[in-house]
């Protein structure tokens, strides 16, 4: 399709910062009916479009951090615009095929399933591949919507481990993820405590506000220039090593025995996520999922969002109000969780009985004595997993995150009390 002059409301010529979502609707209108299928009735796309297609396989934000945000400045607007254009072509033969496997689903009686999470990413691979349809077009997308269907149930985790399978692609991995390490860059700014504590205190309030500002101004990024020194990342629980080393891309993992978030492999990394289950909500292929994971791994706090390396910092910070001396001076959010926490039956027994003492298993006051390493990597772990859904941390939901985490960590504690004293008694008896 030939190319046509941006219009008069073209996202990439506005002055100052421009919603991402204002940009994507803007380009979406020059595409008129040809997209008609992937729209909504307002004429935008659908949030299975965005979700599905423009965003993993188009933007690609995980390798395009500065096209993920909520606004971008204009050059980063204008570059969104581009790749939108870009794929006007694939997007337009992309309907054109959900219309003809829809006919073929009606065709074949087929009922299972929401045709736009199973057909939208085939269609975008049938665009790729054959352009739009043409005579023959009725026999693929009935060959498409069978194998759809003959293979929704393969576990998305058993694809990744049949993928790792093969030397040839695990050697090639390896060197992707070397090649990601090397080309990190530096990490910059300052990171101000006080308006870290200040974000902590009013999200505790029910403030969001000073949250955009730390996103804004990328203070997750520059906080995780610490995490290279010696000991740092060690010394929050993420790793065992004194630095973060590149990970290896593995092919084996067990729940039992997951090392710590930073020294875990490109597999147990997806693995930790994907055998919950979750894979239900992943919508992207193996070869890109493993792809995601090796550039996410290099990227600050090991993540690919500013949203979630922001809330890594809010965490360290509150997880040092939960040390076993707590701060002389804590803020409201590190006080009121900490305070929670303490409320706890089994946690104040430990804390008034010296160590040695009867009442408390051995491994649970470890537990406790730990609970702000185990908080931080339980963080990470959370974050990690929206991001492998497409589902980061919004603003308005920060609080919930982090006071969620805790509210876990108390359960999985609560859950080793009892199976140690319900070992205890086996044992006595």
């Amino acid at each position: 399709m030939a190319p046509r002059p941006a219009s008069p409301a073209a996202p990439d010529t506005a002055p100052g910062r421009v919603a991402r979502a204002t940009v994507v609707a803007a380009v979406w209108r020059e595409f008129g009916d040809a997209v008609a299928p992937l729209s909504n009735p307002a004429g935008r796309p659908t949030a299975r479009t965005l979700k599905l297609i423009v965003d993993p396989l188009i933007v690609r934000p995980v390798q395009n951090p500065t096209l993920s945000g909520g606004m971008l400045e204009p050059e980063q607007g204008g570059a969104l615009a581009d790749r939108l254009r870009a794929a006007e072509d694939v997007l337009a033969a992309t309907a054109a095929w959900f219309l003809a496997l829809k006919r073929a689903r009606r065709a074949l009686a087929v009922t299972a399933g929401n045709p736009q999470d199973l057909y939208f990413q085939r269609c975008f691979e049938l665009a790729t591949v054959h352009g739009h349809p043409t005579a023959d077009g009725a026999a693929i997308a009935e060959d498409a919507v069978l194998d759809v269907h003959r293979t929704a149930d393969e576990s998305l985790l058993a694809q990744v481990r049949s993928l790792l399978s093969d030397r040839a692609v695990t050697d090639a991995l390896g060197r992707a993820v070397r090649a990601a390490w090397a080309e990190r860059p530096a990490l910059g700014g300052v990171v101000d405590a006080e308006r870290v504590r200040g974000a902590l205190d009013a999200m505790a309030a029910g403030e969001a506000g000073a949250l955009g500002a730390l996103v804004e101004g990328r203070d997750g990024s520059a906080a995780a220039r610490r995490l290279e020194d010696d000991g740092a990342a060690r010394a929050l629980g993420l790793t065992t090593h004194d630095r973060p080393a590149p990970p290896a891309v593995g092919g084996t993992a067990a729940k039992r025995d997951l090392p710590r978030p930073f020294d875990r492999s490109v597999y147990e990394r997806l693995f930790a996520d994907l055998s919950s289950g979750s894979n239900r909500e992943v919508y992207t292929e193996a070869a890109d999922l493993v792809d995601d994971e090796i550039a996410r791994s290099a990227g600050a706090w090991q993540l690919a969002h500013e949203e979630s390396r922001v809330l890594m910092l809010l965490g360290a910070e509150l997880a040092r109000g939960l040390e076993p001396v707590a701060p002389a001076d804590p803020g409201a959010a590190q006080a009121r969780l900490r305070a929670r926490w303490e409320r706890e039956a089994y946690v104040r027994r430990a804390q008034r009985l010296p160590a040695g003492a009867g009442g408390v298993p051995a491994a649970v006051r470890a537990d406790i004595e730990d609970v702000h390493r185990n908080y931080l990597r339980r963080l990470w772990a959370r974050l990690h997993g929206r991001e492998i859904r497409e589902r980061g941390p919004e603003v308005a939901d920060a609080w919930d995150v982090l006071d969620g985490v805790l509210r876990s960590v108390i359960m999985d504690q609560r859950h080793r009390l009892r199976r140690a004293l319900t070992d205890e008694r086996s044992e006595s008896a």
